[in-house]
């Protein structure tokens, strides 16, 4: 049986725009993901403005140690916020 891919992006472009995306919202929510010196591109200012982004961060790259619940908080975030994107350009200002 062949597999399907679901988690195609319908517009290639926007790759970079979602993974920036994704970084951002996982300094919001405190993650440690990789940050710093890392060549993801992100822009994490505002993380470690608040506080929650720190030097050890950088000692343990990428997702997979974190819990699947962080790593769904973060899709289901990027969700919600595109989703109140398209609103936004659909209907005005809610």
């Amino acid at each position: 049986m062949a597999r399907s891919n679901r988690n195609r992006q319908v517009v290639p472009e926007s790759r970079q725009m979602l993974n920036q995306m994704k970084y951002e919202i996982a300094a919001e929510f405190g993650l440690p993901v990789g940050y710093g010196g890392s060549s993801n591109g992100a822009d994490t200012e505002f993380g470690s403005e608040l506080g929650i982004m720190s030097t050890a961060t950088s000692r343990r790259p990428g997702w997979g140690h974190l819990t699947s619940r962080d790593n769904g908080s973060v899709g289901g975030e990027i969700t919600k916020r595109l989703v109140r994107n398209a609103e936004q350009s659909l209907f005005g200002q809610l």
